[in-house]
């Protein structure tokens, strides 16, 4: 047991110093958000906030959106950095030492989950300083916390599993690119009632709207579906929960075919 850990704290250890020996890829996945929520605050929430939505600032309604925007960024290097090592050569030489096999994707996981709460903090940083006003009360904070990090849990398996399916960290890379145009398709930015009737049930019954509307029911106290809150949450933990173990159980297995 104490081996085992010892291995996924060497393989954590790892993954973070690579993404820090990384600079640019890192800083993006970190500022890109930012830069995002500044330009849709600045430069578009006045529009946004007096036709499509109704609170009084943009910045209140976009923050969700945002945090699930950087998981889908830091899905996208969790992706290339499995294909990295699966094309590599860098799984041979793991395969020869003495270490358990879990720990390679474990440690790739536990450095995604550390980059997104990093860039999650930055974003609600930059969103309290320039006017974001959540009402929510300790409790509504930690299972907003919870929400978060159920989300990029279940998000950073499916990289990794997509990362492990692709043969070249470029593929990966167009993959995942799926996974941050979606938010898009959600209630991210706009509510679904706003959009074309083509995309109006696409926003709506999708994963990614349900997370959002959670995380926003409970910094702000309502939701902008029209569903409670309670139904957004059990949505949003139903969708997180088959994700994560779908995605589980196709990279491990994923992982053993390709180092068999």
């Amino acid at each position: 047991m104490n081996d085992a850990l010892t291995d996924v704290s060497v393989m954590i250890t790892r993954c973070v110093r690579r993404s820090l020996r990384d600079p640019e890829a890192f800083f993006t996945a970190l500022m890109l958000p930012i830069i995002l929520m500044l330009l849709f605050v600045y430069v578009f929430g006045g529009a946004m906030s007096s036709q499509a939505t109704s609170t009084s600032q943009y910045v209140n309604y976009v923050v969700p959106g945002l945090i699930v925007l950087c998981a889908g960024f830091g899905a996208g290097t969790t992706a290339v950095a499995v294909a990295t090592d699966m094309s590599s050569g860098i799984e041979d030489r793991f395969r020869s030492m003495p270490i358990a096999s879990s720990s390679v994707l474990t440690g790739h996981i536990a450095a995604s989950l550390a980059r997104n709460l990093l860039a999650t903090a930055l974003v609600i940083g930059v969103a309290l300083a320039v006017g974001w006003h959540p009402s929510a009360s300790p409790v509504h904070w930690l299972a907003a916390a919870g929400m978060i990090i159920a989300f990029i849990l279940a998000i950073s398996w499916f990289a990794a599993a997509a990362g492990l399916l692709v043969r070249t960290p470029e593929a990966a890379n167009s993959v995942t690119f799926v996974i941050m145009f979606l938010p898009y398709l959600s209630t991210a930015f706009v509510p679904a009632r706003t959009m074309t009737p083509v995309l109006r049930p696409i926003a709506a019954n999708q994963p990614f709207t349900p997370v959002i509307e959670t995380m926003r029911g409970l910094w702000t106290g309502r939701t902008v579906t029209g569903a409670s809150l309670g139904h957004e949450a059990l949505l949003a933990v139903a969708y997180c929960a088959v994700i994560l173990a779908v995605s589980a159980a196709s990279a491990s297995y994923l992982f053993r075919r390709r180092s068999a």
